[in-house]
């Protein structure tokens, strides 16, 4: 077992899959850092594992004997390093396009653009109560996700042998991959809420589900993002939490729009979720991130509970499960104006709301706007990212459906 567990976590694994689809590096190289360190989990900082690259010594769990006490030390040069470059990237040949851009674009599936531009598409175009369980099961997912990550600590596929795709989150650790994650939820959470509200071939469902989910799984590996082992862990603890709340779905559904408690609860529980973020010993964009998804989840919780107590909730009329009209030029028209209007208000919202929030937090904290660094400080990444992020999901529940009916995009036949 612990040599298949070995096997699923090798590098080497995840370059052969590389080098099977067409991806292979131009030369070997390392992400260095100023001291001539490789790190394990690529973030510069001292991981589990730091291997020295003048020589054949390896330091164990970060210790500085990594510092050459020669204090005329230069590290050793990388073919692959260029002038002025503190972190050099792999350099990577791209044999087979087709491949490439359709692991890059799954990959993109993960990311925050595909989650504020999808799930509200959902509420604006199909159905709220849809994008209700989207947003819930998709909070619950990665704050469990992203918190084993920080916990556990295990590095990601190491480089070389492995080419390294993305460089924003190369500072997170790698177990369990939260892609993955978030795709197996959204994919079969869909799946399994749609057929209570609308008709559709299940099979065919099913069948989109399992391959979006399964791309996005093998992007990470082509990525080079994560190992096997990552991956399968992802899905399965996934599995897991859609198998233990399903039966629970319901019950969720009514307390958060109808009991009284619904909005303090759903404000309170995220913010104190993202303060209580495990802390590392650097900095990782995980807590960041968390707090993102936590707010959106927030504002959204709180504009549902509030449209329900207006009595216009945008959702679709029954009886359930209802039979969509076809899609006509008009309707495919409707569909983007109100998708292009919808995110424009979003994005009209992060601006103002990320530009008044840091500004008032980084005055009260005595710190530059500019200063990446303070930026980065608990006090002042978590209310301005919980503050921003509620605010979209205030916006994206609440006020744009209401703009919709305004403008003449949205017919009210069609909602109750």
């Amino acid at each position: 077992m612990w040599g298949l567990i070995s096997y699923l976590n090798s590098p080497e694994l995840v370059g052969a899959f590389q080098r099977c689809c067409g991806l292979v590096p131009r030369e070997t190289c390392s992400r260095v850092s100023q001291n001539g360190l490789v790190h394990a989990n690529g973030s510069g900082k001292n991981g589990p594992v730091t291997i020295h690259r003048r020589g054949a010594e390896q330091v164990a769990n970060g210790t500085s004997r990594a510092q050459d006490s020669n204090s005329n030390y230069k590290p050793a040069s990388s073919p692959c390093e260029t002038k002025g470059e503190e972190h050099p990237r792999p350099r990577y040949k791209v044999r087979n396009w087709l491949f490439y851009f359709l692991f890059v674009t799954s990959a993109a599936l993960g990311h925050e653009v595909f989650y504020i531009t999808f799930l509200p598409c959902i509420h604006w175009n199909l159905d709220p109560f849809l994008c209700r369980r989207l947003v819930n099961m998709w909070a619950v997912v990665m704050y469990i996700g992203q918190a084993m990550k920080d916990i556990l600590k295990l590095p990601r596929p190491s480089s070389p042998p492995v080419v390294k795709l993305e460089t924003r989150v190369d500072a997170e650790y790698g177990m369990p991959s939260t892609h993955a994650m978030a795709a197996t939820a959204i994919s079969f959470t869909l799946l399994l809420s749609a057929q209570e509200r609308v008709k559709f071939p299940f099979e065919l469902g099913l069948i989109v589900a399992v391959v979006l989910s399964a791309l996005v799984c093998l992007s990470r590996l082509y990525t080079g993002m994560h190992s096997a082992l990552d991956v399968i862990c992802g899905v399965v603890i996934s599995a897991i939490i859609i198998a233990l709340s399903y039966p629970y779905w319901g019950t969720i559904d009514y307390l958060q729009l109808h009991n009284p408690l619904s909005p303090i609860v759903g404000v309170v529980l995220p913010l104190f979720l993202s303060y209580k973020y495990p802390e590392l010993d650097h900095y990782s964009t995980t807590r960041g991130d968390t707090t993102i998804i936590l707010a959106c989840c927030s504002g959204c919780s709180v504009g549902y509970w509030v449209n329900e107590r207006l009595g216009l909730t945008f959702d679709l009329a029954g009886p359930f499960p209802v039979t969509l009209p076809p899609l006509t030029l008009v309707a495919l028209g409707l569909g983007v104006a109100r998708f292009l209007v919808g995110l424009g208000m979003l994005v009209l919202t992060r601006q103002t709301v990320r530009w008044a929030s840091l500004r008032v937090l980084c005055r009260i904290s005595g710190a530059s706007v500019s200063d990446v660094d303070a930026r980065r400080r608990k006090e002042i990444e978590v209310p301005y990212k919980f503050s921003t992020y509620v605010s979209i999901g205030l916006v994206n529940s609440i006020l744009v459906n209401r703009v919709f009916v305004m403008m003449g995009l949205w017919d009210l036949g069609n909602s109750v």
